[in-house]
C-alpha cells in the first residue's frame, strides 16, 4: 500500500495522513463517459476507497475517440461496468461499485447520501439540473465539468456554503436547443483535461489542500490554451427554492421529459413501404449520400421556414447523424400540426450500410422518396 501511492506519500503537502482521507473518501461519478473516464482512472490510482459509477449507457465504437477506459472488447457493454471492470485491473485496494442505471429523482438522495463527495461527467442539462438540486438537498459538494468542441469549463459547488449550479443558469435551456458532443463533435483530448481537473479539484477537497474552484468558474480554451476565472456569486433564493422541494423531490418524473417522448423506428421499419419521404436533417458538411434512396434535404436549422418542401401525401422519415436532430424535428413537425412522421433510430452512416449492403446482396430498395 505504501508503495502503491510512495509518490503521494512524499509530498509534505499529503503525507500519509493526506493518504489516509484519500483511502477513507467516497466519490460518486456521474456518467462514465468523455469526462467520466479520465476522472474515474485518476481517481481510482490515487486510491480513493470507494468509488462508486453509475451510468445506464453501453460502449459504441464513436466512443472510442475519447472514452479512453473502453477498448474494442468493450463494445456494447455497460459503461459503469465495464469501467468497474478496467478500475478494478488499475487498483485492485479500491471498492468500485457499478449502478449500470439511469440516475433519476427516485434514486438520486438515496444514492447521494452514501458518498462525501459528487463528480458530475455528465452530457445533458436535464442531469446536471438534477445532480445540482440534490447535492443541494443532501449537502454534498458538487465537482461540475462540461465541454463543448474545444472549449471546457470547471467549478465546484455548494462547497462551503459557495454557490450552486443554479446561482450561476437559474434555469435550464429550452429542450434540444443546445447540441452535445455527438451533434457538434469535440475534440478527443478536450475531455482528458477537463476531467482531469474535475479528479484534481476532489483531491484538493478531500486532503484540505489548495485554492478550491468554489465561487468560480473556469473555462479553458484548447486551442489558445487560455485559462479565465468568473466569479460566482450565490443565490440564497435559489437555493431555498431548491430545497422547499426536498419533501416531494424523489416523487418527481424529470422535469424536462415531461414532452411527449419520440420514440424511434428502424430504418427496417421503412424498406417496403413506397408512400414513404425520406428526410436528411444534416448540414452540407455533414452528408455523403445515401445513393439507394430519394431524399429531401432539410437541415434542423431551416426545418421550420422549409415546410414547403414536405410531401404531404406520405409518411416523413427523418434522419440525422446519431438520432437526436431526427427526434427534435418530429417534435417541431408535430407542433406544426405536420401528421406522420418519424424519427429513424440509426444514424445515416448505418442508414446507408444496411441499404446499400441489402442492395449489393441482390435486394432492392423499394421505399422511393419524391422530391
Amino acid at each position: 500500500m505504501t508503495e502503491r501511492y510512495n509518490r503521494h506519500i512524499i509530498l509534505s503537502e499529503i503525507g500519509q495522513a493526506g493518504q489516509d482521507k484519500i483511502s477513507n473518501a467516497k466519490v460518486l461519478v456521474i456518467g462514465a463517459g468523455g469526462l467520466g473516464c479520465p476522472i474515474l482512472q485518476y481517481l481510482a490510482a490515487a486510491g480513493i476507497g470507494t468509488l462508486g459509477i453509475i451510468d445506464f449507457d453501453m460502449v459504441d465504437i464513436s466512443n472510442l475517440q475519447r472514452q479512453v477506459l473502453f477498448g474494442m472488447s468493450s463494445l456494447g457493454k455497460n459503461k459503469a461496468k465495464a469501467a468497474k471492470a478496467r478500475l478494478e485491473d488499475l487498483n485492485n485496494d479500491i471498492s468500485i461499485i457499478a449502478y449500470p442505471e439511469k440516475l433519476t429523482h427516485k434514486n438520486a438522495l438515496n444514492l447521494f447520501n452514501q458518498y462525501d463527495i459528487i463528480v458530475d461527467g455528465s452530457d445533458n442539462f436535464e442531469t446536471r439540473y438534477l445532480v445540482n438540486d440534490a447535492c443541494i438537498i443532501t449537502n454534498k459538494p458538487l465537482v461540475f465539468g462540461a465541454i463543448y468542441k474545444f472549449e471546457g469549463q470547471v467549478s465546484v459547488f455548494n462547497y462551503k456554503n459557495g454557490p450552486s449550479y443554479r446561482c450561476l443558469f437559474p434555469n435550464p435551456p429550452e429542450k434540444d436547443t443546445v447540441p452535445n458532443c455527438s451533434e457538434i463533435g469535440v475534440l478527443g483530448v478536450l475531455p482528458g483535461i477537463i476531467g482531469s481537473m474535475q479528479a484534481n479539484e476532489v483531491l484538493k477537497i478531500i486532503i484540505g489542500i489548495g485554492n478550491v474552484l468554489s465561487g468560480k468558474l473556469l473555462c479553458y480554451n484548447a486551442l489558445t490554451l487560455q485559462n479565465s476565472i468568473l466569479k460566482i456569486k450565490r443565490s440564497e433564493k435559489t437555493i431555498q427554492s431548491v430545497l422547499k422541494e426536498k419533501d416531494s423531490f424523489h416523487k418527481k418524473e424529470t422535469d424536462f421529459n415531461c414532452e411527449i417522448e419520440i420514440e424511434p423506428i428502424s430504418i427496417e421499419h421503412f424498406l417496403y413501404e413506397k408512400n414513404i419521404q425520406f428526410i436528411d436533417l444534416r448540414e452540407a458538411h455533414e452528408k455523403p449520400k445515401i445513393k439507394a434512396l430519394n431524399i429531401t434535404y432539410i437541415p434542423l436549422s431551416v426545418l421550420k421556414t422549409s415546410v414547403n418542401k414536405l410531401d404531404n401525401t406520405k409518411k416523413k422519415a427523418l434522419f440525422c447523424q446519431s438520432g437526436i436532430r431526427s427526434k427534435q424535428a418530429v417534435k417541431i413537425l408535430q407542433e406544426l400540426n405536420i401528421k406522420d412522421c418519424f424519427s429513424i433510430i440509426e444514424g445515416a452512416s448505418e442508414i446507408k450500410n444496411r441499404i446499400e449492403n441489402r442492395h449489393c446482396d441482390g435486394g432492392t430498395t423499394k421505399t422511393i422518396a419524391s422530391n
